[in-house]
């Protein structure tokens, strides 16, 4: 067990290190000293033990405790806890916190915090629990965080922190460093000053590096880049990230429909959008909703998975039906049924791995209407050479199994229009769904597996029934 000095031994520069195992995970002996802290209502003890974690640990101190504790860590914390650590919760561990938290604790915590973490930890909350913190907070606050809270959700306007510095063109360099020296209230970390006219309209933007290796008396408006990239506040923040990737961006200043600057957003926030767009697309690839976390309800989860399953049920039914209209070949000829699941199989992984590779294309705009026919086509050829090569490959083992030399034909020949009619359905659908403005990412997977499934034992059996005259 850890005791009292070995965790202040872990105040070094190296205590994250030490507070986890080989695999990364928080020790559980350190764990479970917290809870007993926590238990004995030891604020002076939780304090020296969590008090200096960095947030993404205590955010993994906080998950790894039982759900009845957090609040209560919380509470004996006071003020030294950082609210920051609960950005680095999952949205349900968060959400069941605060509904145990006093509002007015909610409120002091999140005004120690940069703008864009407070808005991340509102979000989600209903709309009367908003009303009741912000309620708590001094009007220039309130009204800053309520009007970040109007922008549409996943926009620009939500990621941004309004906290950044902002000069006129007239001044110099030198009043611009004395400014960022005199001034308090700055941002704990900016790598820009921006540049905007009487009216807050933006007018340019000027590096860190450049703005100090610059002689004071220079004039800003000499230094600044007026064609600087900026980011209007109800973009989507996938359109935000891909304008950091395509440019190299570290900042880039948020404005409104009148070009006044609102906001910044910066690399760190970009990162966590691409984390949470990349998180969406995986999970929905698989039917699963895209804020599904490990800490949901049973009762969430199952509301969550069971609509897909339903449709991929009425799937399994309509390939189900298509079989049945072969049952007296089936019948004669017992191979059938054996090979049958064989087609299928390699007809839905080819198509999973086109439409994969096609959502991914759409998401990164690298797919699209000029190179759209030149893709098509080469997905078809992929998908016709394939099948040459396993229906070759399962001809062979067909014939080695069953005896039957006729039945490498058929079986090659459902496996080269199966795998053929997978690829075109594994990117014609996709683009299909694109067009009609639904998530492909979300609604592919069912259709495509229809289309497999169907085009399969159809082919198959189809094929087999025709050249053997089974009927």
């Amino acid at each position: 067990m850890l005791d009292h000095q070995d965790i202040a031994a872990t105040d070094s520069p190296d205590r994250a290190r030490e507070l986890r195992d080989a695999e990364g995970s928080l020790r559980a002996d350190y764990v479970e000293a917290v809870a007993r802290a926590i238990a004995a209502g030891d604020s002076a003890a939780l304090r020296e033990r969590v008090g200096d974690l960095h947030e993404a640990d205590t955010g993994d101190l906080i998950e790894a405790l039982d759900p009845e504790l957090r609040p209560k860590l919380i509470r004996l914390m006071g003020a030294a806890f950082d609210f920051t650590a609960l950005t680095e919760v999952d949205d349900a561990v968060r959400e069941e916190i605060l509904e145990e938290l006093p509002p007015e604790t909610v409120a002091e915590g999140v005004r120690e915090l940069d703008s864009d973490d407070a808005v991340y930890i509102l979000e989600d909350l209903p709309k009367e629990d908003q009303a009741e913190i912000l309620d708590q907070l001094p009007p220039p606050e309130r009204v800053a965080l309520a009007r970040r809270l109007d922008y549409p959700d996943s926009s620009a306007g939500r990621r941004m922190q309004t906290e950044f510095i902002a000069v006129p063109p007239g001044w110099t360099v030198g009043q611009a460093i004395d400014y960022m020296r005199e001034t308090d209230d700055l941002p704990d970390r900016f790598f820009e000053i921006y540049v905007v006219d009487r009216d807050q309209r933006f007018v340019g933007a000027v590096a860190l590096d450049q703005l100090l290796r610059t002689k004071r008396p220079v004039p800003i408006s000499t230094l600044m880049d007026p064609e600087r990239r900026r980011v209007r506040a109800e973009d989507d923040q996938e359109e935000v990230a891909r304008l950091f990737e395509r440019y190299d961006l570290v900042a880039a200043p948020v404005v409104d429909a009148d070009e006044r600057m609102v906001g910044v957003i910066t690399i760190d926030d970009v990162v966590d959008m691409i984390e949470q767009e990349a998180d969406e697309d995986l999970l929905a690839l698989g039917g699963v909703k895209g804020d599904e976390e490990l800490s949901d309800t049973v009762l969430y989860t199952v509301r969550s998975r069971f609509p897909w399953l339903f449709v991929n049920l009425i799937t399994a039914i309509l390939a189900a039906t298509v079989i049945n209209l072969f049952e007296s070949s089936i019948q004669k000829m017992v191979a059938l049924a054996v090979l049958m699941p064989v087609v299928a199989s390699m007809g839905g992984n080819a198509g999973t791995q086109t439409m994969t590779v096609t959502v991914r294309a759409l998401a990164t705009r690298e797919l699209g209407s000029g190179n759209a026919w030149r893709i098509i086509m080469r997905e078809l050829a992929v998908g016709a050479l394939n099948g040459v090569f396993f229906a070759v490959i399962l001809g062979i083992v067909a014939v080695g199994w069953f005896g039957v030399r006729d039945l490498a034909f058929v079986v090659g020949l459902a496996i080269l229009t199966v795998l053929t009619a997978a690829a075109l359905g594994g990117i014609l659908i996709p683009l299909a769904l694109n067009r009609l403005g639904i998530d492909p990412a979300v609604s592919s997977g069912p259709f495509v597996t229809t289309i497999t499934d169907v085009i399969g034992f159809f082919s198959f059996l189809g094929i087999a029934t025709l050249w053997f005259g089974l009927r």
